[in-house]
């Protein structure tokens, strides 16, 4: 069974940084590709930013600049580098992963930023 575990979240203060983990477990496959998404109060989940196994990206509007999406496919992991952090950036942000057309997710991680 393909598990998603976040970690890395927090809380934070306006124009600081954070550094989110994904690992999978349950698979020898390589997950591709591999992304990040967040759900605010009130709002619809929303994509952050993707990467394929071959290191191609793709990131919302948002992210643009001031996020990096990276990953080890040795390892199943992937990561989300976020700097100059703002309050409309506080979500769970969750992470996925898809394997033969089926998406796993994580349990979501809380990012928090305070002004």
């Amino acid at each position: 069974q393909v598990q998603l575990v976040e970690s890395g979240g927090g809380l934070v203060q306006s124009g600081g940084s954070l550094r989110l983990s994904c690992a999978a477990s349950g698979t020898v496959i390589v997950l591709s590709p591999m992304g990040w998404y967040r759900q605010a109060p009130g709002k619809q989940r929303e994509l952050v930013a993707t990467i394929t196994n071959d290191g191609a990206t793709n990131y919302a509007d948002f992210a643009e600049g001031r996020f990096t999406i990276s990953r080890d496919s040795a390892r199943n992991t992937v990561y989300l580098q976020m700097n100059a952090l703002k309050r409309e950036d506080t979500a769970v942000y969750y992470c996925t992963g898809n394997r033969f057309g089926a998406n796993y997710w994580g349990q979501g991680t809380q990012v928090t930023v305070s002004s």
